[in-house]
């Protein structure tokens, strides 16, 4: 029986800029079993700065742009070093998603700043990133990126399903390969109603489940151009921009009965998706949105009572993309494919990742 052992840091910032997460983490593949843990973890508060750039991101002149690229980087960097001091950890190297900026991959595009370069002098470990680029050159969608995740470290679930600030699910067929997409908006709009309010987020749940939904409003958010396509496919913060958040600042609703509207939606979109898929089995949820009670509430009485929403620790369900991006650099420097064509639709698979520093491994 032979045994590899890893250690690495993942970096994760969502689109819904809840914070960067970060988790160090150990992997083991004992044959051809893959084990991980999440061994420490922790959610760092961006600086009001480095905040108001990225929610400024899209609007930003070529020049800011990249110099708020080398001053996430950098920061970045810094607190995975406060954070190895912190715990007395030591990791081989460390795996970043970035933050994104930009996703249009019918442009070929995709840009996530956090430069790797800024990253490593700051971090004094080497670095992998950018694991999006060469899927798109492929005429890949780049996204999402977790299935290789869940096929090798959560298969023992039918679905894994991702509340970020855009929930996505994956799934594997019965022809044997993962499928992967981007269902609808999530955090990212529940965020912005709830900010509104003077509130970060809608803790629990509560304000929407004080509200009515709006049967009307429903339907025209149902109807929104992106859910016409099949996957593969996903969804940037361009589309959100363009076709969600619109109708919402058109709408004289109050606030509650906003969220009301926004959650029961989302949970109709995921519902529909899941049981297009299984008739039963385990559902693993992880992400901001899964501490949601009153959408998960939703959620489970529109799957029923033969698809179960799995009890999981806190600790995945909020580090869960960190551990994998940690797990993807894992794979990167095994040379063995990260990013599956069958969840992105491009020509073949791919072995992402830009690597900057150098690796003892």
């Amino acid at each position: 029986m032979q045994t590899k052992t890893y250690h690495a840091f993942g970096l994760m910032s969502g689109t819904s800029l809840d914070g960067l997460d970060i988790a160090y983490c150990k992997f083991e593949k004992t044959d051809d079993k893959w084990s991980y843990e999440i061994v420490e973890a922790e959610t760092i508060t961006y600086p009001t700065d480095i905040s108001n750039y990225l929610k400024e991101g899209i609007t930003l002149s070529g020049i800011k742009l990249r110099t708020i690229d080398l001053k996430l980087g950098y920061w970045m960097g810094e607190q995975v070093k406060v954070f190895k001091n912190k715990y007395l950890v030591r990791a081989q190297f460390v795996a970043s998603h970035g933050h994104t900026i930009f996703h249009q991959p019918e442009n070929n595009l995709s840009l996530q700043i956090g430069d790797l370069n800024a990253l490593h002098a700051a971090s004094e470990l080497p670095v992998i990133g950018d694991f999006r680029t060469l899927d798109i050159m492929k005429g890949g969608q780049g996204a999402p990126l977790v299935p290789a995740g869940d096929q090798l470290l959560f298969s023992e679930f039918e679905i894994c399903l991702n509340l970020g600030g855009i929930a996505n699910l994956s799934y594997y067929t019965e022809k044997g390969n993962r499928i992967a997409y981007d269902v609808s908006v999530c955090n990212l709009l529940l965020n912005k109603l709830a900010s509104s309010e003077g509130f970060d987020y809608d803790e629990d749940g509560k304000m929407a489940a004080s509200g009515t939904p709006n049967e009307d409003f429903l339907k025209q958010l149902n109807t929104i151009n992106y859910y016409k396509h099949a996957a593969p496919k996903s969804l940037g913060l361009e589309q959100i921009e363009a076709e969600v958040f619109p109708l919402f600042r058109k709408s004289s609703e109050s606030t509650s009965n906003m969220l009301a509207t926004a959650v029961e939606h989302i949970a109709e979109q995921i519902a529909r998706c899941i049981k297009s898929h299984i008739k039963e089995g385990k559902v693993l949820i992880t992400g901001g949105g899964a501490r949601n009670s009153f959408l998960m509430k939703r959620l489970q009485q529109k799957l029923g009572t033969t698809i179960q929403v799995a009890e999981v620790p806190n600790k995945l369900i909020d580090y869960k993309e960190a551990l994998i991006f940690a797990f993807l650099g894992v794979l990167k420097l095994r040379n063995e494919t990260n990013v599956f064509s069958s969840v992105t639709g491009a020509t073949s698979d791919s072995i992402s990742g830009v690597q900057v520093g150098k690796f003892s491994i």
